[in-house]
């Protein structure tokens, strides 16, 4: 235990803490690691921490919390410890907590912090360790008590084998605090346990096929997706983290007393839903549809975002360096070195709209729903299958992987005859989920998209010898509705088309919008200084958001747009009406097939000034909406 000490310090150590709410508990203790050079910013890492606390509370039945979370000012990782013979309470329910672990994590810890801090916390499960913590007058005897080993007693073998999940959303603290309660309650009933740890450093210890045939039966304890099909067949618990934490011998007594349901064996709901009795209390909110449902949305985003930056920086550099103006747009030699790495980014542009839906698909419907949900998006992407001149872009992926993922959730409830269970989740259920996805999207969506987007081009033609006003909002909203989808490839076309017959003004009102949504949300991003509007991966990615929006690809904005389409989207149209609208006013006109700050360098635009003023207030404005509608989102929720 020895290379724990590089986390504790006396100085870290406060006994009898004055505090007597959770936020004044998490300040008391931040206060400990700013006077010791762990933090270099106090206020946000307390922010950090109280956002962390709002979504899961990190109490403790045996007294014990565990506030903490992964934080940019964190400068190294470290431990502050308090305790409090009142008691602190951290949550509306449950016993006041008399000892408080404040764990400050780095964002970009590496696996031995990780592993040794878990190696502190878990000493939390010796009650004889804990009660010396409670009882300490000296901060010295607290760390004699974290430091010193003690071996643990075990029951007399059973024989059984079981196999845990956990995870938790930061991955630092619980999950290996709940896998080493599961091991340490096994041990104590006689039973074996091999513990699969789903924290920030990765997927840990995955058991076998063979290990999964010889398990009893599976506990997960875990508010992280889990792959359920592997286990098809076992008994199964699932529940929450916590719970492993609380409550572990349970949760084990209800798989080897026989008391876990069946995963996968004709049951009402699938096994995914069960809560365990001990778990039922506080986790109806957790498994509504609500939550399923932004889960699955969340869960196609994370895996859409690095095609998304692949492919869109790729084509970006590209276009900024190998690319030439022409009528018909920004267009790269054929045969040149940046033509083939503009191939690439083409690629990944290709299979984003496939990986959102289909990751969405399996977050509802597990490894069964992947390939329809993969298939359905590409189809709902590639209007050639119902006679559309375009997609329907990430609006289609959406809508793809939302019906198939409830359409395999929905066949898999049925009771199938024994002989043929092994062939469902790999040929019976991908198969019909994909026929059932082709079938909507050829047969009943697809004629009215086809029919829409003539209607539209119809519209914008008869409104062009009209007001300019109204046709640059009705463009601008086009374009700022989908990012590149059906919507504003209907307004390129048409601004394109009206290029050739001399009139590039409105090719040059729509290009002052083609940026506004990525470009505000990258803006958005970088305002959000308190981190509470946007997920880590959000904020990462609005820097490749906005080097994507100053080539004009309005696509980087899509990831931002899936995850919280109702924030996003409202913001991303009235902006780029904005930009637009201004665009048309100023007289502004660009005589190749492309937007953004590019072709205002590339000499394409007659009024390059003006034209940045326009992008400039679209992306202002579009960033300003978004704040603010997440803000009431967030406001509303709490």
């Amino acid at each position: 235990m020895g290379d724990i000490m590089r986390f504790l310090s006396p100085n870290l150590i406060k006994v009898n803490m004055q505090a007597e709410s959770r936020d004044e508990a998490v300040r008391e203790l931040a206060e400990l690691l700013f006077q010791e050079r762990v933090l270099k910013d106090k206020e946000r890492y307390i922010q950090d921490v109280l956002e962390r606390e709002a979504q899961v509370s990190t109490d403790l039945e045996n007294g014990v919390a565990l506030p903490h979370g992964k934080s940019e000012t964190v400068l190294r990782p470290a431990v502050a410890i308090g305790t409090s013979a009142r008691g602190i309470r951290f949550s509306g329910e449950g016993t006041s907590s008399r000892v408080i672990f404040l764990i400050a994590m780095p964002d970009q810890a590496d696996d031995t912090h990780i592993t040794l801090l878990s190696g502190i916390t878990s000493r939390l499960l010796d009650n004889a360790c804990l009660e010396r913590i409670k009882g300490a007058a000296e901060p010295e005897e607290i760390l004699a008590a974290l430091t010193e080993e003690k071996a643990g007693a075990a029951r007399g073998g059973t024989g059984k084998f079981l196999i845990g999940v956990t995870g938790c959303t930061v991955g630092v603290a619980h999950t290996y605090l709940a896998a080493k309660a599961l091991e340490k309650a096994a041990r104590e009933l006689g039973a074996e346990i091999k513990v699969e740890t789903n924290g920030s450093i990765g997927t840990e210890n995955v058991p076998t096929r063979e290990e999964i045939e010889r398990a009893e039966g599976i506990i997960i304890a875990s508010d992280k997706e889990t792959d359920m099909e592997r286990f098809r067949g076992k008994r199964v618990v699932n529940t929450n983290v916590k719970e492993g934490i609380d409550h572990p011998e349970e949760l084990i007594r209800m798989v080897l007393d026989g008391k876990a349901p069946l995963y996968g064996k004709g049951q009402a709901e699938p096994a995914k839903e069960r809560r365990s009795p001990v778990a039922e209390k506080g986790t109806a909110q957790a498994a509504s549809g609500g939550k399923m449902l932004y889960k699955a949305l969340m869960n196609g985003v994370s895996f859409m975002i690095p095609f998304v930056v692949i492919g869109g920086l790729l084509i970006a550099i590209s276009l900024a360096v190998g690319g030439e103006p022409t009528p018909q747009g920004l267009v790269i030699p054929e045969g040149s070195f940046w033509n083939q790495i503009s191939a690439v980014g083409s690629a990944g542009f290709t299979m984003m709209i496939p990986i959102l839906a289909g990751y969405i698909a399996y977050a509802i419907g597990d490894r069964a729903a992947l390939a329809p949900g993969m298939i359905g998006g590409w189809i709902a992407n590639n209007g050639s299958f119902y006679g559309a001149d375009a997609g329907t872009g990430f609006i289609g992926a959406i809508a793809a992987g939302l019906l198939v993922g409830y359409f395999v959730r929905w066949m898999k409830q049925f009771n199938w005859p024994e002989v043929i269970r092994p062939l469902v989740p790999i040929m019976i259920i991908p198969i019909t989920g994909s026929l059932f996805i082709a079938f909507i999207f050829i047969f009943i969506i697809g004629a009215p998209i086809a029919s829409l987007m003539t209607a539209l081009y119809s519209m914008l033609e008869s409104m062009s010898a009209g007001s300019m006003i109204l046709l640059g909002i009705v463009i601008g909203l086009m374009q700022g509705f989908d990012m590149g989808g059906p919507f504003g490839k209907v307004a390129f076309m048409f601004s394109v088309g009206l290029i050739a017959e001399g009139q590039p003004q409105f090719m040059g009102a729509q290009a002052m919008a083609i940026p506004v949504a990525p470009l505000g949300m990258a803006l958005a991003t970088f305002l959000d200084k308190k981190h509470q509007l946007f997920l880590p991966e959000e904020t990462a990615n609005g820097k490749a958001a906005l080097a994507m929006g100053l080539v004009g690809i309005s696509e980087g904005a899509i990831p931002f747009a899936a995850g919280d389409p109702l924030a996003v989207i409202p913001a991303n149209m009235i902006g780029s009406a904005v930009a637009c609208t201004m665009a048309f006013l100023f007289g502004i006109t660009d005589s190749v097939a492309h937007g953004g700050p590019i072709v205002l360098i590339l000499g394409a635009v007659n009024k390059p000034l003006m034209g940045l003023i326009c992008m400039a207030a679209g992306t202002v404005v579009t960033a300003m909406v978004c704040m603010t509608l997440k803000r009431l989102k967030l406001k509303n929720s709490r």
